[in-house]
């Protein structure tokens, strides 16, 4: 890839720093498409506890990632959903077993190798908005915009904690704290595409900010510097 993708904005940070909703409102201020690989990766987890992959089985789990059928689409009211071989499961991959079981799957370079091509496909066009872990350094490392967002992990556990409640799960927050945890352990310390700030990429800290807040901190930087560029 050569060149700086002027239309593709980059979000990369933990779980709980608030990357998915500021993702969503960041794509529908600007008109642009939303693409949740997180959940494309929750997806492809959930296809494989479906069909009862052994998630030692490493051969498996990379011959599941080149077929499964993953779309994201728009609904009439502009959300995203999440499609696995045509069925909607976009409230089914937000499940417990599949919070932890995605982090075994996305430790496989070959499984991330044949998400990444989905993803660049996907936003190749231009006019995306993509949230993930390895957006800015891996899928897009070329995207003019690109963005870090994080927060104190009391924090972070507070808001995932808050959101299956929102969602009617039923979940300790010692249990959402232990899971935050494991789940930051296994992103920031594989091998494969670890979670980290983007070298260019502007950090938010987003524990006292509200997500309107964080979203117009975005957006002011980059019609910032669309003025500067035109």
């Amino acid at each position: 890839m050569s060149g700086r993708r002027k239309e593709i904005v980059a979000i990369d940070g933990p779980a709980g720093a608030g990357k998915s909703t500021v993702a969503k409102l960041v794509a529908e201020r600007l008109h642009y498409f939303y693409i949740d690989t997180g959940a494309m990766y929750r997806a492809l987890t959930l296809k494989a506890l479906r069909e009862k992959v052994n998630f030692n089985n490493k051969n498996a789990l990379i011959a599941l990632s080149k077929k499964a059928d993953i779309q994201l689409k728009r609904d009439k009211k502009g959300k995203l959903r999440v499609f696995l071989d045509g069925e909607d499961v976009t409230q089914k991959i937000r499940d417990k077993e599949v919070n932890f079981y995605i982090s075994i799957l996305s430790k496989i370079k070959e499984v991330r190798e044949n998400m990444v091509r989905r993803q660049r496909k996907m936003g190749e066009k231009g006019k995306v908005v993509l949230e993930g872990r390895d957006i800015g350094t891996v899928v897009f490392p070329d995207a003019r915009y690109k963005f870090y967002l994080d927060a104190d992990f009391k924090e972070r556990v507070r808001r995932r904690y808050r959101d299956f409640l929102l969602q009617g799960k039923k979940i300790s927050i010692e249990d959402v704290r232990k899971d935050l945890l494991r789940r930051d352990r296994s992103d920031k310390l594989r091998k494969i595409a670890p979670l980290k700030k983007a070298s260019d990429a502007i950090y938010i800290d987003t524990t006292d900010l509200s997500i309107e807040e964080v979203v117009e901190k975005i957006l002011s930087y980059i019609k910032s510097d669309s003025s500067q560029r035109n």
